[in-house]
């Protein structure tokens, strides 16, 4: 990451205690190098009277940070940056094209990436090069984001140095996936970058293509009393477990694994991947009979004080806990809250509302669903509740096994750009059942007469199909 001749060779020890110092590449008057006055001047050298309408409304505009990222770089100069510092004005202008043209003018020239890496970078060129010659390439950088998203502030700048010097200075914080993006680079500026983000900050390359894509985890037993398993813990080791299949694209299209630590689904999990992980419990919900009290006559504010601000009046347990539970299965007799767990579905609502009164239950692990994705080939579908419960001890060897099994089905079956969630859809979920080892369970069943009957084969039934009609209707008389 240092600028040519100020290379410095790390230990691991100095790699672990390293300080933004140690590896920056601008200094602070080369950040702040220009004044608004100097960003309310500045011109575009391409027309964008279009694209500046977008600045004219209430909200915050990629425009307007574009612009301030096209003055930066100018004051920078070019001997500071590897990549043409009037990248953004090409940026802007090929935007306004596009605009003007209702067409877009990337293109996805072929793969693009790192020695050895097939995912992780999504290559896009210009089809407009001759006169957007800037911008003639404009690779995206995945990049694996912390577990849980824990930044420090040394990393963030280091991080963002990086993508300034090597790259057009403009980030993405997060997308679906969860990974820290920088848009924009040149082919001849991808390896140099890597070794810039392996070496100086330690991370690897995220996912893109057909393959696994970066795991996302919520913030779980670090922070969160509700979580159920290590969220954290299970993610690392999951990325680790299935680096191959992170790096090397072998799937008929992308595979996400997410990680929430309890059903209120901090990532999403249950819309966004392919195989979510999501805590549970399965034993009851711990209740704390004063608290409710305590909730009920106004001692103590509903959902973690989330209301507060407004009067919203007296909390009402009936009205706001009671009735709205789904599966209707608590009562309040006005001294004493009953909950009947056989008919809970986990949905965490009461929870939610009085956090001081109730916990998740004592004996945690993990629900895994399969399936979900925004729309591509079906359109969008919530993933399947396919393995209701799971403990979730280390190594995790029970959760990669199901993994393994769901990749290797999917991998021989699926079609190109067929989601795992599509397959399933199109094979059964009878057969992916059976392809996981798993008995049919009611758990699986949305709702009634929804899903395709489970029918019994022939070496399950004993005898076999075969029946003798005069002992049936000895049993079953007409």
């Amino acid at each position: 990451m240092s600028l040519p001749g100020q290379e410095k060779l790390w230990d691991k020890e100095e790699k672990e205690h390293r300080k933004y110092n140690d590896v920056r590449i601008f200094t602070d008057e080369q950040l702040k190098n220009y004044t608004e006055e100097e960003l309310k001047n500045y011109k575009c050298k391409h027309d964008i009277s279009m694209l500046e309408q977008l600045e004219s409304g209430p909200w915050p505009s990629f425009v307007s940070d574009i612009k301030r990222e096209a003055v930066h770089r100018h004051k920078l100069g070019q001997d500071n940056l590897m990549i043409p510092t009037d990248l953004c004005d090409d940026l802007l202008g090929v935007v306004e094209l596009s605009y003007k043209e209702g067409e877009t003018h990337w293109k996805h020239g072929g793969i693009v990436g790192v020695l050895g890496y097939g995912g992780g970078i999504v290559g896009r060129y210009c089809d407009q090069q001759q006169k957007f010659p800037n911008i003639a390439h404009f690779h995206t950088i995945r990049v694996n984001q912390p577990g849980a998203k824990f930044y420090t502030s040394d990393f963030l700048r280091a991080f963002c140095d990086i993508a300034e010097y090597r790259g057009s200075g403009l980030t993405n914080l997060h997308g679906s996936t969860g990974d820290m993006v920088i848009l924009g680079s040149f082919s001849e500026q991808l390896e140099p970058l890597f070794f810039d983000l392996t070496h100086d900050l330690g991370v690897d390359l995220g996912g893109s293509g057909g393959n696994l894509r970066t795991p996302s985890d919520c913030i779980g037993k670090a922070r969160c009393e509700f979580a159920c398993f290590d969220t954290m813990d299970m993610c690392y080791d999951m990325t680790m477990t299935f680096q191959d299949e992170l790096h090397r694209p072998a799937f008929p299209y992308k595979f996400k694994f997410k990680f929430d630590g309890c059903p209120n689904g901090c990532v999403a999990s249950i819309a966004r991947s392919d195989m979510a992980y999501i805590g549970t419990w399965k034993d009851d919900i711990r209740i704390n009979q004063d608290a409710v009290k305590e909730y009920v006559a106004g001692k103590i504010p509903p959902d973690g004080g989330g209301f507060a601000g407004r009067d919203w009046g007296p909390f009402d347990i009936q009205k706001e806990v009671i009735a709205l539970c789904p599966t209707q299965c608590m009562q309040w007799d006005g001294k004493k809250l009953s909950i009947n767990n056989a008919e809970c579905n986990r949905c965490m609502h009461c929870i939610d509302a009085m956090p001081e009164a109730l916990r998740v239950g004592a004996d945690q692990g993990v629900s895994i669903l399969f399936g979900a994705k925004a729309p591509i080939l079906e359109g969008a579908q919530m993933s399947v509740m396919t393995i209701p419960f799971m403990y979730a001890v280390k190594p995790y060897d029970t959760q990669k096994e199901v993994a393994r099994k769901a990749f290797e089905w999917w991998i021989e079956e699926g079609k190109n750009r067929e989601r795992i969630g599509e397959l399933i859809q199109r094979m059964g979920l009878k057969t992916f059942a059976e392809v996981l080892g798993i008995p049919p369970m009611p758990q699986m069943v949305k709702e009634p007469r929804s899903n395709p009957y489970v029918f019994f084969k022939e070496e399950e039934v004993p005898g076999g199909f075969a029946r003798d009609i005069d002992d049936y209707r000895s049993r079953h008389p007409r």
